[in-house]
């Protein structure tokens, strides 16, 4: 099975992990706090998941905002 390097801070490397924890579909092996080999076929659902995920953290409404 062909996989992909990928470096990322240790915040992103951790999302990435908790997206692959449901069925371990992405990440073939962790190398460091920093790098990952993804499976190379499921690399472009992952950066959608994680895309999405990225997304909805940033979303959050401040209470300021719901005067």
């Amino acid at each position: 099975m062909p996989g992909v390097l990928v470096e990322c801070d240790p915040s992103i490397k951790s999302i990435i992990v908790k997206i692959d924890s449901a069925d371990h579909a992405f990440i073939v092996e962790e190398l460091d706090d920093q790098t990952l080999v993804i499976k190379e076929n499921m690399l472009s659902i992952l950066k959608q998941k994680l895309d999405d995920v990225l997304r909805e953290t940033q979303n959050v409404p401040d209470e300021s905002d719901m005067d």
